[in-house]
């Protein structure tokens, strides 16, 4: 329905690495009357996706590492059996590849696969984004120091008229 989706590096999402699920929306209702099932969760298997380079892929997958699942329940339980026969280390996890986001807002199926379709964009072009430069590490000016004692005195001398007169 909505085709292919390209991320701001170039990498691109093909449509069968999205998976919709439909589902009734919270909120007041009345009757079981004139339902919709305008919830929508949308599950992104990133591999999947033809990455521009390996390294965004591995970028992507760090940033992402909470908020991942296990592509099935029949992975996860074959990970998990291997896990209690082996006893993994930590750092030995399954890492998870199916990222999932889910949007209500609207009371129209159509907006909310739209917002869903948007936040998965932004957040895989959030995880894409390259780390800032590390901050160079500076002494404060000289200025910024005077200013800093004169702030500092002017402070004191406004807390030193609050007091009681000597006698």
């Amino acid at each position: 329905m909505f085709g292919p989706v390209v991320l701001r590096d170039g990498s691109v999402v093909p449509e069968d690495a999205l998976t919709w699920r439909f589902s009734r929306s919270s909120g007041p209702g009345g009757q079981s009357v004139n339902t919709a099932d305008s919830r929508v969760e949308l599950a992104v298997d990133l591999s999947a996706i033809t990455w521009a380079t390996p390294a965004d892929r591995d970028r992507v997958l760090a940033r992402l590492a909470p908020r991942l699942a296990l592509a099935d329940r029949r992975e996860v339980a074959a990970r998990r059996d291997e896990a209690v026969e082996g006893e993994r280390a930590e750092a030995d996890e399954p890492v998870g590849t199916v990222l999932t986001v889910a949007a209500s807002e609207f009371r129209s199926q159509l907006r909310n696969r739209e917002a869903a379709l948007a936040r998965v964009t932004e957040l895989l072009d959030d995880a894409l984004r390259p780390p800032p430069p590390p901050r160079r590490a500076t002494r404060p000016s000289r200025a910024s120091r005077a200013r800093r004692v004169q702030a500092e005195s002017r402070r004191r001398s406004v807390k030193e008229m609050r007091r009681r007169p000597q006698a």
